[in-house]
């Protein structure tokens, strides 16, 4: 039996754009997205601290280096730029790797800088 544990989390992404008319997802900064080994087309679960909404899409990598964290297609609706999110993602462990697992973490500023790393 596997165990679904916390693999990738970025706390605090403040949201810089709103796409309705985009097909889905939610475009990161590839430099962000890499840094808690998101990788592109993976699922997501979205916790919007500002309203409460939580969703489920996947990442699109943004332009490298800008910060870029844009609610597209329908998850356009449950945000709107300066936003703050937490962003998740989970992956199956076997028992024997729970002990030693830890995800990778990173809490940003209100510019998407990097302001921890874990």
């Amino acid at each position: 039996m596997y165990i679904t544990l916390l693999k990738s989390k970025i706390h605090r992404a403040v949201v810089t754009g709103a796409d309705l008319n985009y097909d889905g997802s939610l475009s990161i900064s590839a430099d962000l997205a890499e840094l808690v080994e998101l990788e592109e087309y993976e699922q997501i679960l979205v916790g919007n601290i500002m309203n409460g909404a939580r969703f489920e899409t996947y990442v699109i990598y943004g332009v490298r280096g800008h910060g870029t964290v844009v609610l597209n297609g329908a998850a356009a609706r449950l945000g709107k730029p300066g936003d703050v999110l937490t962003i998740m993602s989970f992956g199956l462990f076997d028992p024997a790797e729970v002990g030693t697992h830890r995800p990778k973490v990173i809490v940003l500023s209100e510019k998407n800088e990097v302001l921890r790393q874990k």
